[in-house]
């Protein structure tokens, strides 16, 4: 399964106004492939330019390790020297926080990743999380 632009928008879409709806800070949304390729990305008004190197890292760290945010954070805090090689192999772009959530099919295939940057790391995964079910997904975060 690939996630078509039509899905992607409607994540975005939702995860903002699940954002706004929680009144928090503007944020920047991505959403990649399973090859880590961008589908989609928006900023809202107000967000920081640097927001899409975040909100990308984290959502191109769950994609290429197949493994989501939350989780990520804890292998960093119980084993920095295997995230600090990671990042060296994929070029430093890897962010190891909540936010990134997996993307998996109904049989459990990784399919891409959605990257969610403007508040704190546990609310961006409840909206990135709000904007997968919208959209009839499957988020791990």
């Amino acid at each position: 399964m690939v996630i078509s632009l039509r899905k992607a928008r409607t994540i975005i879409r939702k995860a903002l106004e699940k954002g706004r709806e929680m009144e928090l800070k503007p944020l920047s949304v991505v959403v990649l492939d399973a090859g880590g390729h961008v589908i989609a990305f928006e900023r809202e008004d107000g967000a920081a330019p640097g927001r899409f190197a975040i909100a990308h890292g984290k959502a191109y760290g769950s994609v290429m390790l197949g493994m989501a945010g939350t989780a990520q954070m804890q292998r960093a805090e119980g084993q920095a020297y295997f995230m600090a090689a990671v990042n060296g192999v994929y070029g430093g772009q890897v962010i190891p926080v909540p936010g990134g959530v997996l993307l998996r099919d109904r049989k459990g295939a990784v399919i891409g990743a959605v990257g969610v940057t403007g508040d704190t790391s546990d609310n961006d995964a409840q909206a990135a999380l709000a904007g997968i079910e919208a959209a009839g997904l499957v988020g791990e975060i």
